[in-house]
């Protein structure tokens, strides 16, 4: 850095050396070239005293007022050279407007302004306590300066002032992008990085929240990462304190929402079983190569802030036996290791004395990052679920506080999302016959079935994604779907939709089995509802819906009852219903399948059917 700032200087020094010598030559307008001197010595002396503090120099606002004090010098120089004495026709000819002088005079003036300010609250300079305020080159946008000094003292200040400046550029960049795009651009992100990898505590929390915030974009997030963001986000993950290390998991799902492509970079880093580790500690205990090795009878219901003992003891013996069962299937394969202080690699010492605050938030942001880094990416699902992480999922969606129900819900749809689109990932995390997938499911419909939380949408979408991996047998997911055909939020009817058409669709090997059980539970007579009632976002996903079922039991009773047929005939008239190329051809299908098995001479007119028995 220090070589850097003294080649920038170099330039300017030149400069200034040069208008002094033009000037002492000058043989016109002498008061005017002795006024250009001596500020353009005063800037010299300062610039000088620069190249001497080189070391302590920030080098972006550095680079900006040493262009405008070359800017300056190079006027200064064009002036004073036209003034010396270079025979009779050169002083003829030679004119000079009367304002040059003045203007080149301000600019040399505002040259030292700028130094002076970058020696005095940069680079710390020695000097008296005058506030000196903003230098002329930011008066046209003074946050500017505030941003330099800032990352300043990141760079060169005590641990407390750097603390202090990270918490100041937190506060600029939350809710102005802009503002968070002049830190980037300034170099702030090396210094915060810096701070978060060797400062104290409160210094690293401030840092990484300032890390988080800076995440907004893509190429801000790209930045991060090429300035070293995983190997310190790893670092902390495994040694800092648990404060630090919740705010640096939100720092991790900020930079995966929106720049998904750094997902892999985080999983080269171990960011994942970082995170598993922070997710099962206290809830399950796992071998830092992801088996689970021990659980003490109370710890799975050591989830922080949980309050409703009673009312779930059943359910929670269950879930019990399914994450011993689970651990003694691997400790069955595994040799079993003894960690006093370490889980995972991370360094666990003192961890179960921290307040149940913290250790809530460190689930819920482990959670949060997990979810972001999962989302479409099938190799950092496939990491998550080897972990056993499943297991974790399904205790926290139970027992965990609400916003870190919120966040597995989140993670396990993510998760479910991916192995929908991927028969590998689906066949080894979501096997029917395993304890962890059945204990999520379970919560997963517990709470479908309670019906009325922010966990509801996720999990009506975990189940659609898993629908093919259900058997045959396994129809007990259908009936609270069902139900919730007749919620009053159309967005959850509309999931709910969605999911159960997965269900039914001819892709589901298992579609003639689920179409029955969606009839079987009533299904029938909430999609002629729909069809009929519901808004266009409704209607189709429902006439979908009631195809696939008319498509694949045509000969059914309660079908020929609700006069399903006469229905898909008055929605292929509808030019609102026509919109979709595959709806139309399957509601065509479904028409030709049912006329097949039903009698339409026997149907009742569409104004005279009951549709609310």
């Amino acid at each position: 850095m220090a070589d850097i700032v003294k080649h920038i200087l170099s330039k300017p020094i030149q400069l200034a050396d040069q208008v002094t010598k033009a000037a002492d030559e000058a043989s016109s307008f002498k008061q005017e070239c002795s006024e250009l001197k001596s500020k353009t010595d005063k800037l010299a002396a300062l610039l000088r005293q620069a190249a001497r503090a080189s070391s302590d120099l920030y080098e972006r606002p550095t680079r900006r007022i040493v262009e405008e004090a070359e800017h300056a010098l190079d006027r200064a120089l064009s002036l004073v050279l036209k003034c010396r004495s270079n025979g009779l026709v050169k002083r003829v000819f030679t004119i000079i407007p009367g304002g040059a002088f003045r203007k080149t005079a301000v600019l040399l003036e505002n040259s030292v302004g700028d130094v002076s300010w970058l020696l005095r609250v940069i680079s710390g300079a020695d000097g008296d306590d005058e506030y000196l305020g903003l230098p002329p080159i930011a008066a046209n946008e003074p946050i500017l300066c505030l941003i330099w000094e800032q990352i300043a003292i990141l760079c060169t200040a005590s641990p407390e002032e750097r603390s202090d400046a990270a918490a100041s550029l937190s506060s600029l960049a939350t809710g102005n992008q802009r503002y968070g795009r002049l830190i980037i651009e300034e170099g702030g992100v090396s210094p915060l990085l810096k701070l978060l990898k060797e400062g104290k505590a409160e210094g690293q929390e401030n840092a990484a929240r300032a890390i988080g915030l800076l995440a907004r974009d893509a190429e801000s997030v790209e930045h991060m990462v090429h300035c070293g963001a995983c190997s310190v986000f790893a670092q902390v993950l495994k040694e800092g304190a648990m404060k630090v290390q919740s705010v640096v998991a939100w720092a991790v799902s900020e930079m995966s929402a929106h720049y998904p492509k750094c997902q892999d970079m985080f999983l080269q880093h171990n960011i994942i079983r970082l995170l598993v580790a922070h997710l099962a500690f206290e809830t399950v205990q796992e071998h830092s190569k992801y088996s689970i090795v021990s659980l003490k009878p109370t710890s799975i219901h050591a989830v922080v802030l949980a309050t409703h003992h009673d009312h779930h003891n059943q359910s929670r013996n269950q879930l019990h036996r399914v994450v011993t069962t689970t651990m003694a299937m691997h400790a069955a394969n595994q040799k079993l290791e003894n960690h006093h202080h370490s889980y995972s690699g991370i360094n666990m010492k003192g961890r179960d004395l921290e307040d149940p605050q913290t250790k809530a938030k460190m689930k819920e942001m482990a959670a949060r990052a997990l979810w972001h880094l999962a989302k479409g990416n099938s190799a950092i699902c496939r990491n998550i679920t080897e972990s056993r992480a499943l297991l974790c999922f399904a205790v926290l969606l139970q027992r965990g506080p609400e916003a870190v129900q919120y966040n597995s819900a989140m993670a396990v749809m993510e998760i479910a999302a991916v192995a929908e689109k991927d028969p590998e990932l689906r066949r080894s995390a979501f096997k029917p016959n395993s304890p962890a997938c059945k204990a999520v499911v379970d919560e997963v419909l517990k709470i479908i079935e309670k019906g009325d939380s922010d966990l509801l949408i996720p999990c009506i979408k975990v189940v659609g994604s898993l629908a093919r991996t259900f058997r045959a047998t396994e129809t007990r997911m259908i009936s609270p779907l069902v139900k919730l055909l007749d919620e009053t939020e159309a967005e959850v009817t509309r999931e709910t939709l969605i999911a159960l058409t997965k269900f039914a669709c001819s892709e589901n090997y298992l579609h003639l089995d689920h179409s029955k059980a969606i009839i079987g539970a009533g299904g029938a007579k909430h999609l002629i509802q729909l069809v009929y009632f519901g808004d266009q976002m409704l209607q189709i996903p429902a006439l979908l819906l009631l195809s696939y079922i008319a498509l694949h039991v045509p000969d059914s009773q309660d079908l020929a009852q609700a006069q399903v047929l006469g229905v898909l005939e008055w929605a292929s008239k509808q030019s609102s219903m026509a919109l979709d190329q595959t709806l139309e051809e399957l509601l065509h299908e479904s028409k030709s399948r049912l006329e097949l098995y039903q009698s339409r001479g026997g149907l009742m007119p569409f104004h005279n059917h009951k549709l609310h028995q």
